[in-house]
């Protein structure tokens, strides 16, 4: 676990605690005037201006509100890299709303040919989680007209059906992930990358094995590897494109209910998911996010006691 330290102004401090309002969780520690609970990373905020980031992605989180944070090179687990690899011709693959209750889960694969590495990195491309939400969106469909990519949005009715089939999250990312490559490949033939790297979220005989029924498999020159988004700018191209097609759904489906829905899995979650619980009903709180996550139980207790005030 890392802990990463800023020191900021009182306008920079605001722009934090906005940033994670929506995760804000009540603190009693000494000095401090705002906690957050992301999934891999606790923010505290203190009256003497500094803001402190705790956790698996503390320094992901800190670059977000300080450009001169430096992410220091991670230990990564997978695959061996080529030497030079950052500078050869390759797809990446990413996705994004696993760990979200609301919202879509969506993958994207990117080809990034050796000559456009430096255009991408000049319209910003760089690991999604130290990019925000806002930025992304701007970036995203410039990247997608400069660019062979294919991003798939896995909505909420399908997850639900496919989870109840009994399959893992592991086995669905596998599908897309196959399913996205074999689309960039198709889409850039007859030109072929050097290599395909996956950003890693299983072991490569878990992964091939969630897949093995499928027609058609993409095994050639096939890399693994965990915080690719750092090695490779097609890994967080993918993930930045990924993400743009899940704040899209998010945005589509705030619309659908007439009210802005939170990101995450934290307790603002669960009260939203409450409201729509006593306002709309189960069968439509179930259509817009993962039904197994524990938000659910959650969600239904706080629609209770709201039902008997």
């Amino acid at each position: 676990m890392s802990t990463i330290v800023l020191k900021l102004s009182t306008e920079e401090q605001q722009k934090v605690h906005a940033y994670y309002e929506g995760v804000a969780v009540p603190t009693n520690a000494p000095g401090a005037i705002f906690m957050a609970k992301t999934a891999h990373a606790v923010v505290t905020s203190y009256k003497s201006g500094k803001v402190m980031f705790q956790g698996t992605e503390a320094e992901q989180e800190a670059a977000r509100f300080d450009d001169v944070v430096v992410t220091p090179k991670v230990a990564t687990k997978g695959d061996p890299l080529p030497a030079d690899f950052a500078k050869m011709s390759v797809i990446g693959s990413d996705e994004t709303g696993t760990g979200d209750y609301f919202g879509p889960m969506t993958v994207a694969a990117v080809f990034i040919p050796a000559n456009k590495i430096d255009l991408v990195q000049q319209l910003g491309v760089k690991d999604s989680k130290m990019l925000t939400d806002a930025k992304m969106r701007e970036i995203a469909p410039i990247l997608m007209e400069n660019v062979v990519y294919s991003v798939l949005t896995l909505h909420n009715d399908k997850y639900n059906k496919v989870k109840n089939q009994g399959w893992s999250q592991g086995k669905i990312k596998a599908l897309l992930h196959n399913q996205a490559i074999k689309h960039v490949l198709t889409k850039m033939e007859p030109t072929k990358p050097d290599y395909i790297l996956i950003d890693q979220f299983e072991e490569r005989d878990t992964y091939y094995r969630h897949i093995q029924e499928e027609k058609i498999i993409v095994r050639e020159n096939v890399l693994f590897s965990t915080k690719a988004e750092q090695l490779h700018v097609a890994v967080a191209t993918a993930s930045i494109i990924a993400r743009f097609a899940f704040l899209s759904g998010m945005d589509q489906l705030s619309s659908k209910l007439g009210i802005e829905l939170p990101k995450g899995a934290g307790h603002k979650v669960d009260e939203i998911a409450a409201n729509i619980l006593l306002s709309q009903g189960e069968d439509v709180l179930q259509s817009v996010t993962k039904w197994h996550f524990a938000n659910t139980t959650k969600a239904s207790r706080i629609a209770s006691k709201k039902r008997m005030i």
